[in-house]
């Protein structure tokens, strides 16, 4: 099995969708050995934040000499993106070896009459397979999605469960409220663990107290109002933050957003809880470097200027919002925005908070099955403004949007991951 035909493999596994029970990647992971029990892990769910926490965390692992692997999704641009040891993707040929053994696995549970592993829990256990024999200090594995049936919950150990922040999203499946939704979050929680949550909704972070009371686990619930930012610009931000005993003055990262402060200082308090158990060795020079070289594609990225061409991965309610809120970092005349929206999301809502900013609106497709019609997105748009471009082909959609846009105006594309994905290698080749 070469490379091609090992995603060939993996991608055509969609049509067994997702499988919100774990006997199965049990099954599969005991075929291979169980790779996934021995490991160290920092276990990351939440509405938003995962990623840009889950970096932070393995960038200052890695500065204080630790062999990291960062297991995250979806991907960008290139599939190994997902799973990473110390920054470098997954190579090629490693991924299709790996797929080859699972794929052999596959085919004896299927013989036993088990069901056929989803394409999560095969990426997820190539994920495990290879962390494992590369012999990692530390996993920081984020959450594919809710937390208490996902396959990454499928190790019963972890160092630290770490909880970002918790809004709606994806109701069809973790439910309609905040209380179901953090439930599901919640269930990352392991027995007499650590456990670290950003400040919640009042409903929410009740239901994360009552899971730890429940499993006998320490919950520090991260002290934001301890943030003091000295800093916010287009090239990222400073502040100081102090945590018990530890207090760290002018802290730089180079995400871009006031809520990158936030993400950051939950990622520090992560490292300071573990560094306070004897759990990792880390000094405060390693966490400045970690935070400062933390890179992460698609949050607030600006690929050039003159004029700004940003992208970002805000894909629901509370990422607009914060997507909104942060667009005062930069300076800018007028603002053209591309956009494409999956119509499983809550499109109306994002809508109303995105179009009135806009000077000119170009409208894409995502190459997702999922992706809203160009034409009925306009017609929502519409509602709240009338300068719509319609451009089905990214590419083209790029290009309008540089025709519109003088030196110093803004482009910003939002509105999907996949989409964003598209946008950015395209704007790589081709500008």
């Amino acid at each position: 099995m070469n490379y091609e035909e090992a995603l060939s493999y993996i991608h055509d596994k969609e049509k067994f969708g997702s499988n919100l029970r774990l006997d199965t990647i049990r099954k599969l992971l005991e075929l291979l050995g169980n790779p996934h029990i021995g490991l160290k892990y920092i276990h990351i769910a939440g509405t938003n934040g995962k990623g840009s926490t889950a970096s932070y965390i393995a960038t200052m692992l890695k500065e204080a000499g630790y062999k990291v692997g960062l297991f995250t999704s979806p991907y960008l641009e290139r599939f190994n993106e997902r799973i990473s040891i110390n920054g470098v993707d997954i190579p090629d040929e490693r991924l299709a070896e790996i797929t080859k053994r699972i794929k052999d696995k596959i085919e004896i549970m299927l013989k036993e009459g088990y069901a056929h592993p989803t394409t999560f829990e095969i990426i997820t256990s190539i994920g495990f397979v290879f962390f494992k024999e590369e012999n990692v200090d530390y996993v920081v594995l984020e959450v594919g999605l809710g937390g208490r049936l996902d396959a990454t919950n499928v190790i019963e150990e972890a160092l630290m469960s770490v909880i970002t922040t918790i809004d709606y999203d994806h109701m069809d499946v973790l439910g309609d409220s905040l209380e179901k939704i953090a439930y599901e979050k919640a269930g990352i929680i392991k027995k007499k663990a650590l456990v670290l949550s950003y400040p919640q909704q009042k409903e929410a972070i009740e239901v994360i107290k009552k899971v730890c009371k429940e499993k006998e686990a320490e919950l520090t619930i991260c002290p934001m109002e301890n943030v003091n930012i000295v800093e916010l610009n287009e090239f990222g931000g400073i502040f100081h933050y102090h945590f018990n005993s530890f207090l760290l003055r002018k802290l730089e990262i180079s995400l871009i957003g006031e809520h990158q402060v936030y993400n950051a200082a939950l990622a520090v308090t992560a490292i300071l809880l573990l560094k306070e158990k004897g759990l990792v060795n880390i000094n405060d020079e390693q966490i400045r470097a970690g935070l400062k070289n933390t890179r992460w594609k698609a949050r607030l990225e600006v690929l050039s200027r003159k004029p700004l061409f940003v992208i970002d991965g805000a894909h629901n309610i509370q990422g607009i919002k914060t997507l909104v809120n942060n667009l005062k970092r930069f300076k800018y005349n007028r603002l053209i925005l591309g956009t494409s929206i999956l119509k499983d999301k809550d499109v109306e809502e994002m809508i109303k908070y995105l179009a009135p900013l806009a000077d000119e609106i170009v409208i894409t497709e995502a190459n997702i099955y999922r992706r809203m019609e160009a034409e009925d997105l306009e017609k929502v748009i519409n509602k709240y403004n009338k300068n719509t471009h319609v451009e089905k082909d990214i590419k083209e959609a790029i290009d309008k949007a540089y025709a519109l846009a003088n030196e110093d105006d803004l482009i910003l594309f939002v509105g999907s991951l996949y989409l964003i994905g598209d946008v950015r290698r395209l704007h790589t080749e081709n500008y």
